[in-house]
């Protein structure tokens, strides 16, 4: 039983890092290294994140640096922010790329705050099936004669416990980026 107490809380733990993950790439008006994890370049014929080609820096709060570590990917990384759907404007100095994030538009904050909740009902969805999975090893454990019915009872109540402190936690996290996202 405690091996299903354990694996359910490791996976639901790996449900909330990728909202984590989703939501750091969001855009809030404030320079982020994050905002570019999500951009791959096309360099000599593969497909490669920008935060494996360049070091990226945030000089201020409203800049970022991106200085790649090969100078002939500048190009491919300058047109690949481009491309992006972050709407961002790199300036090439020469060595580096410099990218000024402009203010977020009240429109655009509603977009990412509607991008922000599906990556968490997402979350939820996925804690929710951690549950239901948890749910069927318990009561397996019941027709495999490894535990009573009291003990699979006492078993449920963990689970929807466990799967309640992480919806709990989902809900923070996107309060949190909301907050970020509105009040940038």
């Amino acid at each position: 039983m405690k091996e299903v107490f354990a694996d359910t809380r490791t996976r639901m733990q790996k449900a909330l890092e990728a909202l984590e993950h989703h939501l750091s790439v969001l855009r809030t008006g404030r320079a982020n290294s994050g905002m570019l994890n999500k951009i791959t370049v096309d360099y000599y014929g593969s497909a490669m994140p920008v935060n494996q080609m360049a070091n990226i820096t945030t000089p201020d709060a409203r800049t970022l640096v991106v200085t790649p570590f090969d100078r002939s990917g500048l190009a491919g990384i300058e047109k690949a922010i481009r491309d992006s759907d972050l709407g961002l404007n790199p300036a090439n100095k020469g060595d580096a790329l410099y990218i000024t994030i402009p203010a977020l538009t009240e429109e655009r904050r509603k977009e990412l705050v509607k991008n922000a909740n599906r990556y968490t009902e997402e979350a939820k969805v996925a804690v929710r099936n951690v549950r239901q999975d948890a749910m069927k090893a318990v009561k397996q454990l019941e027709k495999d004669k490894l535990a009573s019915q009291d003990d699979v009872k006492r078993g449920e109540a963990e689970v929807q416990k466990i799967t309640d402190e992480f919806i709990a936690k989902v809900d923070v996290t996107l309060e949190r980026k909301e907050a970020d996202i509105l009040g940038s």
